[in-house]
């Protein structure tokens, strides 16, 4: 089998492990390159291939439902192998549409049977002559249309809109279909920005020092991880909206701090630089396994003083002392729906129970928490999604329950607040690649 034919057959299986196991996408890319021994330079096209077919899914289906009367009796994997090829079809222009043709048909009568390879023919030389869908055209109610559209679910199209607009929800949506770049942050304890980007640059990388977060770096093709200087500890890869939270504790050197739900560590480690690793952090997470995680990290840049260990935040309170750390971190689990372009899975996983249930879970970890704050010290709550219930929502109760605290002023670098702000939404549409949420608290008695 030819080289395009075997990418588009590993896409194919990765997608089929996605939708029947409820995988995640960017795990299974990363294991399927390293069984199938993937080259290179086909490593781009198979991680187009999977990211782009699942953030378009919905619009990918509709497209179906114009060429296929029963889509629905279709077998998965067939249904994903026209899934793909529409995707192709419609939003690539590396490859010929016969050759997109012919491949599928390949694949097809691999995995099938004569009747198989023929309708995926016939359903696409159709597809290839009457050209795309006009989804404006043939859909009229607006929240439909919009979510096919932006190729998010019916239900949280339609929470975004109520928190957002319609207008705001499709800038969004749109953001979240195209591809991230990568950010690196530099461990200023391993090297520098200006000779970390010569030797990116030197090997390939294009690579440029980002023009809001002092210490970060984005690139631009290639993955940097597999760089000499990333397992020297020079830098990590982290979201730059990841970065702000970090800077957002303000922690020093010599305080104690803890990371109340730290794996894999990424802003643990970013509080130890900005401690010059001097103090100490107690970094705990649920699962033990993770823990192991934030070990590995701070091993490989070079830290001392980041203590990981299991235990649930929720809980943790109840076993030590009051007042015990001078600054304390929520970065709380979340629905993601701020990465969905990193993880794409999430919009088609969770469902509104699922964030009234990290609220919850939200609010239990910043209740319990709250009396280890010395007086005087600082409590940043962040997550990783746009969702207020998630957000601002969770931080009122918060207030209202521990009268001893209140709002924060938020003081980020080269002033992306302002004076009396506490807190912060980034959206997947702006400067930044993800969409975050920072708030900050001071313990006042």
């Amino acid at each position: 089998m030819n080289k395009v034919g075997t990418v588009r057959e590993v896409s194919l299986s990765i997608l089929e492990k996605i939708e029947k196991q409820q995988a995640y996408s960017h795990l299974l890319i990363h294991d399927a390159m390293t069984k199938n021994h993937v080259k290179p330079i086909d490593k781009g096209l198979l991680t187009e291939l999977v990211y782009g077919t699942i953030q378009r899914q919905m619009t990918l289906d509709f497209y179906m439902e114009q060429f296929v009367s029963k889509p629905e009796k279709l077998e998965i994997w067939v249904k994903l192998l026209l899934r793909v090829s529409f995707y192709q079809l419609y939003f690539l222009d590396k490859v010929p549409d016969h050759a997109i043709v012919n491949e599928a048909v390949n694949i097809a009568k691999k995995r099938g049977h004569v009747g198989v390879s023929k309708l995926v023919n016939g359903v696409l030389r159709t597809a290839i002559r009457e050209g795309q869908p006009d989804v404006a055209a043939l859909v009229k109610e607006p929240m439909k249309r919009l979510s096919i559209e932006i190729s998010v679910p019916l239900w949280l199209t339609e929470r975004w809109v109520a928190q957002y607009g319609e207008a705001k929800t499709r800038e969004i949506g749109e953001a979240l279909l195209v591809p991230p770049h990568q950010t690196l942050r530099v461990n200023p304890l391993r090297g520098n920005i200006d000779e970390i980007i010569e030797a990116l640059v030197a090997d390939g990388f294009e690579a440029e020092a980002h023009p809001l977060v002092p210490e970060a770096i984005m690139v631009f093709g290639g993955n940097a991880a597999n760089h000499p200087m990333f397992q020297y500890g020079a830098f990590s890869i982290q979201d730059e909206s990841s970065m702000l939270v970090a800077h957002a504790l303000h922690p020093e050197p010599g305080m104690r701090v803890l990371d109340a739900c730290a794996a894999p560590g990424g802003k643990t480690t970013h509080i130890a630089e900005l401690m010059n690793d001097e103090g100490q952090i107690d970094a705990l997470d649920i699962h033990a396994h993770k823990t192991k995680l934030i070990a590995q990290g701070a091993k490989r840049l070079g830290h001392t003083i980041i203590k990981p260990f299991q235990a649930d935040a929720r809980q943790y309170g109840k076993d030590i002392e009051e007042e015990l750390y001078d600054h304390i971190l929520v970065d709380a689990p979340c629905s993601g729906f701020g990465v969905i372009r990193r993880k794409p899975d999430i919009k088609y996983q969770k469902t509104a129970k699922d964030v009234a249930s990290l609220s919850v879970i939200q609010f239990d970890i910043l209740d319990a928490l709250a009396p280890l704050l010395k007086v005087g010290g600082r409590l940043v709550y962040s997550t990783c999604t746009i969702d207020e219930d998630e957000n601002r929502n969770v931080w009122e109760r918060f207030l209202e329950a521990h009268p001893n605290y209140e709002k924060a002023p938020l003081s980020l670098p080269n002033d992306l607040t302002t004076l009396d702000q506490t807190d912060l939404q980034l959206l997947p549409d702006n400067n930044f690649s993800d969409g975050f949420y920072i708030s900050s608290f001071k313990r006042i008695r």
